[in-house]
């Protein structure tokens, strides 16, 4: 699909390098078509490395989509330009006004936090609840699945006696459902976190299904009943290399921290990666997509 985004956007760049069809504001406004709107908050540190993985993933269908950069108004980055963020991110108060087909909020490294202790918990709280009724399908990342997850239901994340970190196997639960359609019984998917969710937590309550489990990583895809919040523990949108920057990255600072799982050629750092997880990452983005934004907004919103 082509993604409408900013025409100076650093990711611009690299995704048509890739391929990746997207048009800026310009040819945009010549196409008479209704666009998604998709609102990406966007709470990782590095914030122009996931706008470009997740801008790669969302450019995969025959739909046109505007994008919306978010930013958390109480809190300062420190490892993002002023710049950067003054030219292609605005904040909640400017938009909470308007509707929105679609969301994404991303993860980010303050899960070993609680979440009251989270300096923009409070602001977060107005977004997650102004998605009930502003947004047709919510799609959460790791630590953002982790606090949706909490806030819509109060299920509560654990810690975990060792990081969760490489990529694993996990099983399709329930093949039936639209989000998981077209995928194998068995497919990988990235992690890279200090806490986790309970199974037992999410199967005890009747608005939450899991739709894949992984024996290592636990659980990694849930759904609402109502299908307008989705919840990923794992990090799909990663690029082949992420793992490894994040791993050299501790290594460097002289932490010590065991070899990604199931990642390195034999477990070797000295090998290249393996990406075991890009068609099921790019099928799952399309399927949210069409299935729970398309098929379900309404054409013009009230």
């Amino acid at each position: 699909m082509p993604i409408t985004i900013p025409t100076h956007l650093p990711a611009k760049e690299i995704l048509e390098k890739e391929n990746i069809f997207i048009m800026d504001e310009k040819r945009a406004y010549s196409q008479d078509i209704r666009p998604l709107n998709i609102v990406i908050l966007n709470i990782m540190p590095e914030k122009q490395k996931t706008e470009t993985q997740l801008l790669r993933l969302l450019g995969n269908s025959p739909l046109q989509i505007n994008i919306t950069f978010l930013r958390p108004k109480t809190h300062t980055s420190k490892t993002t330009a002023a710049k950067h963020l003054k030219e292609f991110y605005t904040t909640f108060d400017k938009i909470s006004h308007r509707k929105f087909d679609g969301m994404i909020i991303t993860g980010a490294p303050i899960e070993q936090l609680h979440f009251e202790e989270v300096i923009y918990w409070d602001e977060l709280k107005m977004i997650m609840e102004w998605t009930k009724t502003n947004v047709t399908s919510t799609l959460h990342i790791c630590w953002g699945a982790q606090a949706g997850i909490y806030y819509h239901y109060g299920v509560n994340k654990y810690a975990l006696k060792e990081k969760c970190f490489g990529i694993f196997p996990h099983e399709i639960m329930d093949p039936s459902v639209k989000l998981v359609r077209g995928f194998d019984d068995h497919y990988y998917v990235p992690h890279s976190r200090h806490t986790d969710i309970k199974r037992e937590d999410i199967e005890t309550n009747s608005k939450l299904k899991i739709l894949s489990y992984s024996e290592k990583a636990g659980v990694c895809l849930v759904i609402s009943k109502d299908e307008k919040q989705v919840f990923l523990t794992g990090h799909p949108e990663y690029d082949a290399t992420t793992l490894k920057d994040e791993y050299d990255r501790d290594i460097e600072k002289g932490f010590t921290v065991d070899v990604p799982e199931n990642y390195f050629q034999n477990d070797d750092p000295s090998h290249s990666p393996l990406h075991l997880w890009r068609s099921h990452a790019t099928l799952l983005f399309a399927n949210w997509l069409n299935y729970y934004v398309y098929q379900e907004t309404p054409y013009e919103w009230d």
